[in-house]
Order: C-alpha cells, then structure tokens, then sequence
C-alpha cells in the first residue's frame, strides 16, 4: 500500500505557536484555507483511493477541497488525531512545556513506549491507536490511501514504524502545514519512507545514516 500521510492547513494556534491537540481543536487560517485548496493540485500525480481524517476539525477542513476533487467520502478515526498534550495542552511550544512534550514523544519512537506525557497518553496508546487507522486502511484493499493528520503524530509514527527513518531524522525535520510524508508497504511486511515532504529518503542500508534525504532542499 502506498500511505500518504499529509498535515492539515495552518492555524491561530500554528501561528501562536501552542501545543493544541483536543479535540476539536483549531480551524484553519485563511492561509491554511489556501493550502486546503491547493492540496489537490499538489497531489495530483496521486491515485488516491481512500482519504481519511482526524477527529480534529482542521483536518477535515484541509480534505474538503481534496475529497471534492476525488469525489471521496473523508473517513473520521480518533486514531490518527494528534498525540495528546493532555497537562501541557495550550501552552507554547517553544516553553519548557513544549520540549518536554517532544522529547517524551520522540522517545516513544525510540522505543520508550511506557513513558506517558503528563496527564495525557502513553506512547503504547498513541501508536497503537494510530496503527489500528493504517491496519484498517491496509485491509480494505486500497493500493493508495491519504491520511490528513498531524505533525508531531506523522513524525513519531514514521519513526517508528518505517525502517529508514530514525528518531534524528525525524526530530530535526518538523513538517509545514500540508507537508506530505509518503510510505510503502504494509502492516505485515513492514514500511519504507519514499520520501519526506518532497525529498526523497535513502533506503535502509545504503551509504549514510538511516533516514538520509538525498534532496536536502526538501
């Protein structure tokens, strides 16, 4: 299966800079709405037969426009929504309470899965939750799926989950408002990362360290 995992559109709490992951959350911004509108063009070369969402308002605004284009019926999961800031819910990101968020998520994808932010999730529960989404999206058949989603959520699961993006990689490369993240593979036989937000990504055990993008402008 070929996973396209797309962060939704900008905003207000993008712009402030704000750890903003309950639901319903956000909407978008009239730029966010603009990327909205020009995800179909972005993804045209995409034969996208599925396209799922969050329970996050601003993800289904960002499919609007694509589910229109493709004339789908978005597919709302709770599982693919944002990992949960559960205490640290609103504040800056750029605080203390900010980096204590993500460095308890990336250690999730280093494997410290036990570790829970402050009354919020544990890493079990959050990969777990966003890997019953891709196995359900798996077993339905489709050979392409979108999954409007979101950023630190992509980020953590590709590190976990595919086998030539490492916690480095995905750490030092934080995702624009509609970046696109796309995999191949499977729940069974495992996940490659294609390429990151237009960069492709070197397969595991090539020259380099796991994760290296071979287009660095992406």
């Amino acid at each position: 299966m070929r996973l396209l995992l797309v962060r939704h559109g900008e905003t207000p709490s993008n712009v402030a800079h704000l750890l903003d992951t309950a639901v319903p959350g956000a909407g978008l911004t009239p730029l966010g709405e603009g990327q909205a509108a020009a995800l179909p063009a972005a993804l045209a070369g995409e034969d996208i037969e599925a396209l799922y969402v969050s329970t996050l308002v601003r993800t289904q605004l960002t499919a609007a426009p694509l589910a229109a284009a493709r004339r789908l019926e978005p597919i709302v999961r709770d599982g693919i929504r944002e990992l949960s800031a559960g205490d640290l819910e609103m504040q800056p990101g750029d605080s203390p309470a900010g980096e204590q968020y993500l460095r308890t998520v990336f250690a999730w994808a280093a494997g410290d899965t036990a570790l829970r932010v402050p009354g919020g999730e544990s890493g079990d529960e959050a990969l777990d939750r966003y890997d019953a989404v891709i196995a359900e999206a798996a077993a339905s058949g489709a050979g392409s799926v979108a999954m409007i989603s979101h950023g630190a959520a992509i980020r953590v699961w590709t590190a976990a989950r595919a086998d030539n993006v490492d916690v480095h990689f995905a750490a030092a490369r934080p995702l624009d408002n509609t970046g696109v993240v796309i995999l191949e593979g499977s729940p069974a036989d495992g996940w490659k990362a294609v390429s990151w937000q237009g960069a492709a990504v070197q397969p595991a055990g090539e020259t380099g360290p796991a994760g290296e993008a071979l287009d660095t402008a992406g």
